[in-house]
């Protein structure tokens, strides 16, 4: 039982983070779009000046990437926050119930993958460069740490609770 209280905390923790991250970029509407448009343009590369993609700024464009960072956030925290519901209300069931009720949840960890490593690591570190100016490559750096830890929860996740109550062999 304390393996699933673990598991749904986690959960939990990855939808608030979700959501707090999307929450925050709303409350700083103009320097959150500001801090994409400067990302998107590819200012400040010294390192690599060859671009293999163009800058992007047209603002509608730098509008639509903000607002899909956001939604994005946002389906992680419904999708993980959703997922630990459905856990919470299947704690006290069987094995094979309660791994039934992680669909959401492990989808909630992988949008935050497909968010964080996909958004913010293949394409903004990738595709945009964003790691040569100081301001996106604290993003690049941060985006890695979530993007890990999801994946490492989802992981744990995944684990049959059969496996996790001490019904395994090895």
């Amino acid at each position: 039982m304390e393996i699933r209280i673990l598991k749904i905390v986690l959960i939990l923790f990855v939808g608030l983070m979700a959501l707090f991250f999307a929450a925050a970029n709303i409350a700083n509407w103009d320097p959150g779009l500001e801090t994409v448009a400067y990302v998107l343009s590819m200012e400040g590369h010294d390192y690599y000046s060859n671009r293999i993609f163009p800058p992007i700024i047209n603002p509608v464009l730098v509008t639509i990437t903000f607002l899909a960072i956001i939604a994005g956030e946002s389906l992680v925290g419904v999708l993980s926050l959703k997922g630990a519901w459905d856990l919470w209300r299947k704690r006290k069931v069987s094995g094979d119930e309660f791994d039934s009720a992680k669909t959401l949840a492990i989808l909630g960890c992988g949008m935050a993958m497909v968010v964080w490593f996909g958004g913010f690591m293949v394409l903004g570190g990738g595709l945009f460069q964003m790691w040569q100016s100081e301001i996106g490559a604290g993003s690049f750096r941060d985006s890695f740490t979530v993007a890990v830890t999801s994946g490492i929860i989802m992981l744990f996740l995944i684990t049959p609770d059969s496996w996790a109550s001490g019904r395994h062999s090895i």
